[in-house]
């Protein structure tokens, strides 16, 4: 069998899905893109096809090798997604050919089901509170939700009461056993963050996700220490090599390796594993659409540290389509009593409806993330500025 064709799809809300044709008719499917660069990604997807038109699409570490190694300048969020999305495609040609799911082909299933949580905004108490609520009646047992607005790097105590007041409001309202996860989205710097992790530990978040900007792990070393909370962070790294350092340090306690930013299902096995030896949970990072969400999934089933699996579903950027919308089956993501069930179909275990692709194609598709502007009053001159940006 060899591979004989790429197409790639940009499609709403925000999504690049990726087919790789065979020779033999197998059809594989991945979703390579980083929000706000699909056309960048899309190109880094293309620039792979001389190392794999022609090549056996069985042999899949042997490309995800040339693919990483061919390149002088290696890792990156664009080109371990382009990798990723290519890597997922293949596992799902695989799959297929042997009418088996992915997880059965990593050797096997240590779980039916995967916990799994949904985001909530809210930017006052009782807006969040509701959301959580809302949440909750429909079968979920934890929720995601950010923690603050904009912080300056010292901020007023204001500001901090209003972050601790929304939280509080959501643990009165769901009770002590409902998880609530804390994103602070690289909104925070250090000074604030540790004071943040301490005035939040009373209402015992299930972790706090990225205190600091991945460029400033070091700094979770502070952070662990002005609190029991357990701190997740990853979703902006995209190898082993990214994750072995934060890994040694021993400061985290969950890693969020994204499927389509991380290499793909053959690297984020690997991440899962190595975490697995330092006694680290590993929690997927997936605001993406349903490739993404199956393959995770799939490296859910064979990883005895997977907890708990982030997905998109209704989340307030997905306004054009949802996950379901390009599937054929949607009920392959029922999610049942806070649950989802490891899909068992061949390859990932999910079919994509083409008809729909083919319909919904974007002709132009933009995803800007918010960048906000923090007045910062330096020397009594109040037109300076630090930017913080926010996915």
């Amino acid at each position: 069998m060899k591979i004989t064709r790429f197409e790639t799809f940009l499609v709403p809300p925000r999504w690049l899905f990726l087919k790789i044709e065979t020779d033999e008719g197998l059809a594989g499917w991945g979703e390579p893109v980083v929000e706000g660069k699909a056309e960048t990604v899309r190109a880094a997807v293309h620039e792979f096809e001389p190392y794999l038109i022609g090549q056996d699409p069985m042999r899949i570490e042997d490309l995800w090798q040339k693919m990483f190694r061919g390149c002088f300048y290696r890792g990156g969020a664009v080109l371990m997604s382009a990798i990723a999305g290519i890597d997922q495609a293949l596992w799902d040609i695989k799959g297929k050919f042997y009418r088996a799911p992915v997880h059965e082909l990593l050797g096997g299933a240590v779980r039916d089901r995967m916990r799994v949580y949904t985001w909530i905004g809210g930017d006052r108490p009782e807006a969040a509170e509701e959301a959580a609520l809302e949440a909750k009646r429909k079968g979920f047992t934890a929720v995601k939700m950010n923690a603050t607005a904009e912080l300056g790097w010292i901020d007023s105590r204001d500001k901090v009461e209003r972050a601790v007041a929304r939280v509080a409001a959501v643990r009165q309202a769901v009770g002590g056993d409902f998880g609530i996860a804390l994103d602070f989205h690289g909104r925070v710097h250090r000074a604030m963050a540790k004071i943040l992790v301490r005035e939040l530990e009373p209402y015992h978040p299930m972790f706090i996700e990225e205190p600091v900007l991945p460029e400033h792990n070091e700094n979770l070393r502070e952070i662990a220490r002005q609190s029991a909370i357990p701190i997740a962070t990853g979703e902006r790294m995209y190898s082993r090599w990214d994750f072995k350092r934060l890994l040694q340090d021993g400061y985290v306690d969950i890693i969020q390796p994204d499927l389509s930013h991380a290499g793909g299902i053959t690297e984020c096995r690997k991440i899962a594993a190595m975490a697995e030896a330092y006694d680290v949970a590993v929690a997927p990072h997936c605001p993406l659409g349903p490739i993404a969400l199956a393959a995770s999934l799939q490296v859910d089933a064979v990883s005895y540290n997977a907890f708990i699996q982030e997905q998109s579903m209704g989340i307030h950027y997905n306004v054009e389509a949802d996950l379901l919308h390009y599937l054929k089956d949607p009920s392959v993501f029922a999610f049942r009593d806070g649950n989802a069930d490891i899909p068992a179909g061949p390859g990932l275990g999910v079919e994509i409806d083409e008809d729909k692709v083919r319909e919904r194609l974007a002709r132009e598709m933009r995803f800007d993330p918010d960048v906000w502007f923090v007045e910062v009053d330096l020397d009594g001159d109040p037109g300076n500025y630090m930017e913080i940006a926010a996915d």
